[in-house]
């Protein structure tokens, strides 16, 4: 395994380690920072423990594909395109969500500063996918 492969491989097992963490958060209901995105926006448990749900489905297909990349390309490929979707459907909700109306103590510049670090974490796995895949 080539050096960018092998940073893909340990960046997409961080990404399950801290997927893993997010889905632990939202299923206590314990809204940290980072771990959870909307942490100072009202929400229901039955949501936190949805999303608990499905982040932890991130966490499974980022552990799959980190176990070999290079095996798995097309799970990469996968988990790019639901990154891509990802970030854009938070960047949309940061966009069109009036915050202040469901608290005027939000401050949304906190989201968008999560949605950018997630973007960073994107933006550096298909940059290593593309180098790893190189010859």
């Amino acid at each position: 395994m080539n050096a960018n492969a092998r940073i893909l491989k340990w960046s997409l097992l961080a990404g399950s380690l801290y997927f893993f963490c997010v889905a632990c958060t939202h299923m206590i209901g314990a809204k940290l920072p980072i771990l959870f995105v909307y942490f100072d926006v009202p929400s229901y448990a039955y949501q936190d423990r949805i999303i608990s749900f499905l982040a932890f489905g991130w966490a499974v297909f980022l552990f799959t594909a980190g176990r070999d990349p290079l095996v798995q390309p097309a799970l990469v490929k996968a988990i790019l395109a639901a990154g891509a979707a990802a970030v854009c459907g938070l960047s949309i909700i940061n966009l069109t969500t009036d915050f202040h109306a469901l608290d005027p103590q939000i401050d949304a510049r906190i989201f968008w500063l999560e949605t950018a670090g997630l973007s960073l974490y994107w933006l550096w796995l298909v940059a290593f996918h593309f180098r790893s895949a190189r010859k």
